[in-house]
């Protein structure tokens, strides 16, 4: 059983990334656009361009929700990720109080944590990361070793 369950992670992981890139670049693009019903507090407006830190959250959802979507970058842009959440959570969400069910920051919590993951694990199957590094692998071995012009 564990064997099958091994052979499947890549698999498993890849679609984890997706999903999990979906959901937070959909965040982005609703502070961002109004869509999808706008930010949050703003009966479906947007965020003002510029403001702390607010927008700026919402440009990283938006592109490393993308990347990691995508599995372009996975790592770097879960890292970055995973640090917004993390800020999102202590700035902004504990200074109501101690806990993340009392404090409305279940989801920054769960995100921070969950693309503090993708860092460790990778992008998984279905990642672009993987066709590139496939492709730099192929180019590597098939060109030929050039060794120095002595005199």
């Amino acid at each position: 059983m564990s064997r099958r369950l091994d052979s499947a992670q890549p698999y498993v992981i890849g679609l984890f990334r997706i999903v999990v890139g979906l959901l937070f670049a959909v965040h982005g693009a609703a502070s961002l656009f109004g869509v999808l019903g706008g930010a949050a507090g703003t009966d479906g407006g947007t965020i003002e361009a510029g403001t702390w830190p607010g927008w700026y959250a919402a440009a990283i959802q938006l592109v490393c929700g993308g990347l990691v979507l995508l599995g372009l970058g996975t790592r770097g842009a879960a890292l970055i990720a995973s640090g917004s959440m993390a800020y999102a959570y202590f700035d902004v969400h504990q200074q109501a109080a101690l806990w993340p069910i009392q404090n409305g920051g279940e989801l920054a919590a769960l995100f921070s944590w969950t693309f503090l993951l993708l860092v460790f694990t990778g992008s998984g199957a279905f990642g672009l990361d993987r066709l590139f590094a496939r492709r730099t692998a192929d180019g590597q071995k098939q060109a030929p070793e050039k060794s120095p012009v002595t005199a």
